[in-house]
């Protein structure tokens, strides 16, 4: 998600000035995706450079800003559109497992194991939290989304345990011969 298209969802809702909008994005994704204030004013300029965004009168020591209807035509162009799952992101884990698996010397069953319990300890956290969050129907859809994610990082993670096996056991059996076993075995 762009913070660009995060400020302008919130802007729908009416005027607000930067604090107020860090405050109900940090609010509205749960904590999930801190949100520096820098960010935030540096993207309505860039909004308001667009005319996505108008800054109003300055009210209280803060200046607020309110959605063009351009700015409302965008971000209902980007509720429109599917989330693209082209470029994939650097998964860390993935990285991370790869490179165990070709350095000498790590326990990669290990390192699975290790990244297992503390996915486990993740999602029952999540799930504790989901408990808690009666009535927020978006920090509860955030939740269900990390659940969600979590769980399909243990599957991808059983995934690997096994293919490890498999590929340990594959290994033994196709393991090329020294000259004496294969005179023994003729």
């Amino acid at each position: 998600m762009s913070i660009r298209h995060g400020l302008l969802a919130l802007l729908q809702r009416g005027p607000m000035h930067g604090y107020q909008l860090r405050a109900t994005f940090v609010a509205s994704t749960g904590g999930t995706w801190p949100l520096n204030i820098g960010q935030v004013y540096t993207t309505l300029t860039r909004l308001e450079r667009d005319a996505l965004v108008r800054a109003l009168p300055e009210s209280e020591g803060q200046r607020p800003y309110e959605i063009t209807e351009a700015g409302r035509a965008e971000v209902g162009a980007w509720f429109a559109t599917p989330v693209e799952r082209g470029e994939r992101p650097r998964d860390e884990l993935a990285v991370k497992l790869a490179l165990a698996i070709t350095t000498p010397g790590v326990d990669v069953a290990a390192v699975v194991q290790g990244q297992r319990t503390a996915t486990m300890r993740a999602m029952q956290e999540y799930t504790r939290l989901k408990r808690g969050a009666d009535g927020e129907l978006p920090w509860r859809l955030v939740l269900d989304a990390m659940v969600f994610q979590a769980e399909a990082e243990l599957r991808w993670l059983d995934h690997c345990e096994s293919t490890l096996l498999r590929h340990a056991a594959g290994s033994l059996a196709v393991a090329p011969a020294t000259p004496e076993v294969a005179r023994e075995r003729a």
